[in-house]
């Protein structure tokens, strides 16, 4: 069975509205419904919190969701995180050094030097979006 589905017949079997679920696990009426209906999964804290609220036990709650399991298991997956950023930064810092030195060899060129800046402006603010997005 999916998560779904266990979801909504324990809300039903506990005679909660989506509205009272909300309130008590801090989140929309909204998502509630998006969460029955598996248009999206929720994250570790809200599946912890409703395991408590309909007291279920986490096990029961998600074995058997392939999907589910798959999306905590990717949104949990610290290291995997830590290595993209880390490669992001490398990849970033390569770039940036690659176009130091091919500036060296392009006589003095007002429009390489400034395609090469926005270029660079561009990545590093790709880059620092996903470290902010990270913490």
């Amino acid at each position: 069975m999916e998560i779904g589905k266990k979801l909504k017949e324990a809300r039903a079997s506990n005679k909660f509205t989506q509205e009272y679920v909300a309130e008590k696990i801090n989140v929309s009426r909204q998502t509630i419904s998006n969460w029955e209906n598996e248009k999206s999964y929720p994250d570790i804290i809200s599946v912890i919190k409703l395991s408590d609220l309909y007291q279920i036990s986490l096990d029961n709650l998600l074995k058997g969701d392939q999907e589910m399991m798959a999306h905590l298991e990717e949104s949990t997956n610290i290291v995997k995180s830590n290595q993209k950023l880390i490669g992001a930064i490398i990849v970033q810092i390569i770039l940036i050094g690659f176009f130091i030195l091919v500036g060296r060899f392009i006589p003095e060129n007002e429009y390489y030097l400034a395609g090469v800046f926005c270029l660079v402006v561009i990545s590093s603010s790709f880059l620092l979006y996903q470290i902010i997005k990270k913490l």
